[in-house]
């Protein structure tokens, strides 16, 4: 069975790598673009950064801690 935490396990590097993914599809597309890509490739991170971050002060770990 697929529970919360594996998906949470999955979702990780799925979205650390999304910033690179969005930036290297951006930057394939066009020449003027590339310049325009280069912001995204950190928000990859921030995005599984914060979604680990969420996890601890609000997911089911943060719930168990405060009983």
């Amino acid at each position: 069975m697929f529970e919360r935490a594996d998906a949470v396990l999955a979702a990780i590097p799925l979205l650390a790598m999304s910033g690179l993914a969005l930036r290297t599809l951006i930057g394939v597309t066009g020449v003027a673009t590339g310049l325009l890509s280069v912001p995204l490739a950190p928000i990859g991170y921030v995005a599984a950064l914060s979604l680990v971050v969420g996890e601890l002060f609000a997911g089911p770990v943060a719930e168990r801690s405060a009983e």
